[in-house]
């Protein structure tokens, strides 16, 4: 079974979509941010601020 054969699996997909093309268009390189908040999210609060996550609080990528 696929994550979006549901409603609630396709609105999912959805949303982590939608993030990384946030993070495209931001300039900031999607697996790093994404590892980022992977890693940080489970330390905070339920109830936590968690806008500082979000792509475009991310450093920018740089150029190799």
């Amino acid at each position: 079974m696929d994550a979006s054969d549901t409603i609630d699996g396709a609105k999912a997909s959805a949303v982590i979509y939608r993030l990384m093309l946030t993070s495209r268009a931001c300039g900031v390189e999607a697996l790093a941010w994404l590892r980022h908040v992977l890693t940080e999210l489970p330390q905070r609060t339920e109830d936590a601020d968690i806008h500082d996550l979000l792509p475009f609080n991310f450093p920018k990528a740089t150029a190799a």
